[in-house]
């Protein structure tokens, strides 16, 4: 794949006028994807797709074209040279763009991902095997991954990774049901059965009567699934540069020294992680590490190349919505086995859903509890709790209520395939807090 890449990019050259350049970007994969219900397999299929996007410049005009190629290469050159001919006809059209950015400094480079995944049959017969007397319903996706870019100037860049993302649930009847993941670069046959077992357990937990607790403020402890669900809405602008600098941001009152977190939070944008391409799209190299929030104070934000050219600022590999794409946050000292116990009395929430902003200025949301949420007194689980809405702040959360962050992190890569599978993800502890706000 990516010999054919580079022999895409060689040819787009020799076809581009003295007064223009191009950038290309090719995303591929060839994807396992394999459904279950009832325990057992109901939808397996096998995914091959290659999606080109072609950009062509003259000066500060610029149009870009997405297509699927075929992956036999005289076929694609020709579709490539129609492409060519078809935006250079709209250029004409088109006026200057006075926040086009180009990566004009060549940055090489191939970033190829270690991996040990197994037969996806091999998979198959574990996943069968451990849910042959529970009812559960999944979706396994595995398979290669292909990042490409290639502009005009002479830069490529190629990024392949074989990953592994199982969800999966466990129902007892009805609503009730115990949600799981397992995903990574590797498949380690104990550690699934580990998390499937702990799965197991709280599904017999939930035959107990469910109860419902009054509106309130209760002590709670979020597991890294559901903390996700909460950092995930940063991204929703507020780790934005444009929108620091619009005040649009969640973050504004961290910006302005308003508001913090607990000393104890530290997120950044770290590459090394492999969820995500070393570049993006427009050829801009992102650094190793982009430190976001620090100590709990607002230290960097994410930097498109158009914002750089807006605000003159240096880009920092971000995408054009200026979200983090690898998102990685320090895991803290609590051990998983003194979860229940430090949680005392309190909520225990596996999952939330339905999260939106109440109050974006304050970074304040709202959202549902989901699955396997119980009730804990002393230590000790005592049922199901029935679903409840919190409304509450990140500046509480993660500012004055967090009590201590999970030793242990878990990787959530980004499940969505809507046309094609993501990249991208983050690798999060859970947080134990000492209040919470539920309203319903």
């Amino acid at each position: 794949m990516h010999d054919y890449f580079l022999s895409l990019a060689e040819h787009i050259e020799t076809q581009l006028a003295a007064n223009e350049t191009s950038t290309a970007w090719l995303s591929a994969e060839s994807s396992d994807f394999v459904r279950f219900n009832h325990s057992a397999i109901r939808q397996p299929g096998h995914v091959l797709q290659l999606i080109l996007n072609l950009q062509l410049i003259q000066g500060q005009t610029h149009a870009t074209m997405g297509f699927n190629l075929s992956g036999k290469l005289k076929i694609d050159l020709a579709t490539i040279n129609a492409a060519i001919q078809d935006l250079r006809m709209q250029l004409a059209d088109l006026p200057a763009d006075p926040h086009l950015m180009v990566a004009t400094e060549v940055n090489n480079s191939t970033q190829i991902l270690p991996s040990s995944l197994p037969p996806v049959a091999s998979m198959l017969e574990q996943i069968l095997a451990a849910a042959k007397d529970v009812d559960m319903v999944g979706l396994l996706t595995t398979g290669t991954q292909y990042r490409g870019f290639a502009n005009s100037y002479g830069q490529r860049n190629w990024y392949a990774t074989s990953n592994v993302n199982f969800d999966w649930s466990l129902f007892y009847s009805t609503d009730k049901a115990v949600k799981s993941n397992y995903a990574g670069f590797h498949w380690d046959e104990a550690e699934f059965l580990r998390k499937f077992d702990d799965a197991r357990q709280k599904l017999a937990l939930l035959a107990r009567p469910p109860i419902t607790v009054a509106a309130g403020n209760y002590r709670a402890y979020l597991s890294p699934t559901a903390l996700n669900e909460l950092i995930m809405m940063l991204n929703w602008g507020g780790l934005s540069e444009k929108s620091l600098r619009t005040r649009h941001s969640c973050l504004r009152r961290m910006q302005s020294g308003e508001a913090s977190m607990h000393a104890m939070v530290d997120v950044c944008e770290d590459s090394r992680a492999g969820l995500e391409p070393g570049f993006q799209a427009e050829g801009f190299i992102k650094p190793d590490v982009i430190p976001l929030i620090q100590a709990g104070k607002l230290s960097g934000s994410m930097i498109s190349p158009r914002s750089a050219k807006e605000f003159g600022l240096i880009a920092n590999g971000a995408p054009n919505d200026e979200s983090a794409k690898s998102l990685m946050m320090r895991a803290g000292t609590l051990a998983h086995a003194d979860i229940l116990k430090e949680l005392g009395t309190g909520i225990y929430i596996a999952n939330l859903w339905y999260l939106n902003f109440s109050d974006r200025a304050n970074c304040r949301i709202t959202g549902m509890t989901r699955f396997a949420t119980f009730w804990v007194e002393n230590g000790q689980i005592i049922a199901p709790l029935n679903v409840m809405r919190f409304d509450d702040s990140l500046f509480r959360i993660l500012g004055e209520n967090l009590l201590a962050l999970s030793q242990e992190t878990e990787v959530i890569m980004d499940d969505h395939s809507y046309g094609e599978r993501n990249t991208g993800g983050a690798i999060l502890p859970g947080a134990l807090v000492k209040e919470m706000r539920f309203v319903l």
